[in-house]
């Protein structure tokens, strides 16, 4: 049982900021080639290239994936730098308030298209690729899509409905490839996780000195998940040591699922 991705080339969305530049600095660490995509090219320079060499395992591409062209253009800059795709992981996602009762808001339809649709699209475009580079190849995994998903596609709140939509159509997309794509020896499984000491939660618990309180009361282990613990669920699914996990979506998120949120047990 092997977890190492040394040799493996891996696409990362979401890859300038956040857990997605985490998950490529992680994978680049395990020996992988990792192209960093994301829209923010001034952060993609500042967060990755500034500490990799022009020509080595980390790469860049900077462009909107919601556009056909884009996502062709990441498969041929992928291709050109490395020579092939073993990995593709859907980080990139996006979330905003929403307001249930107003007929203007187009938040659910605006997260399901970043959130979900894109990472289909792309997923379906490099599925391809995979099947494409494995014509020689007989009986060994050809290729792992890993999508990031949230815990809010179980837990609700009126605030969060459209991402709690998009999160979930993200967990039935990951299942739905993973059945499609099986006979094809492409697997598809995806990591729901909660609260993750990003950059952006650091800032909200500065700003709000009751939410840390708050993450940990409804999170029986007390506490909130480092980027690595995320990372590392991610490396288990993209390697060879899950080579006969598909369609799943593991969750990491201390517990916080196991519990009831409401306070009184009189229901």
């Amino acid at each position: 049982m092997s977890f190492s991705l040394a040799g493996k080339t891996a696409i990362v969305t979401g890859g300038a900021n956040g857990v997605g530049l985490a998950i490529g600095r992680h994978f680049v660490e395990q020996g992988a080639n990792v192209m960093f995509a994301d829209m923010d090219e001034e952060a993609l320079q500042r967060e990755v290239m500034s500490d990799f060499e022009p020509d080595g395992p980390a790469r860049i591409f900077a462009g909107d994936l919601r556009k056909k062209l884009n996502v062709k253009n990441l498969l041929s800059a992928t291709m050109d730098a490395f020579d092939g795709i073993d990995i593709l992981v859907n980080a990139s996602r996006q979330v905003m308030p929403t307001d249930p009762l107003s007929p203007d808001d187009d938040s659910v339809m605006m997260l399901l298209e970043q959130n979900m649709l894109t990472a289909l699209k792309l997923s379906q475009a490099v599925a391809r690729k995979m099947i494409k580079l494995s014509e020689d190849r007989e009986d060994e995994t050809v290729g792992t899509i890993i999508n990031l998903s949230s815990i809010a596609a179980r837990r609700t709140h009126p605030d969060l409905m459209a991402y709690s939509i998009s999160a979930a159509a993200s967990d039935q997309m990951t299942r739905s490839l993973a059945v499609a794509l099986a006979p094809n020896r492409v697997r598809v499984n995806a990591v729901a996780f909660g609260s993750v000491m990003s950059a952006s939660l650091k800032g909200k618990l500065k700003e709000h000195d009751d939410y840390r309180e708050d993450i940990l009361r409804h999170t029986p282990l007390q506490r909130i998940a480092s980027p690595l613990e995320v990372c590392e669920a991610v490396q288990y699914l993209a390697c060879d040591a899950s080579d006969f996990v598909t369609g799943q979506i593991i969750t990491v998120d201390g517990g916080r699922t196991l519990i009831d949120a409401v306070g009184c047990p009189a229901h």
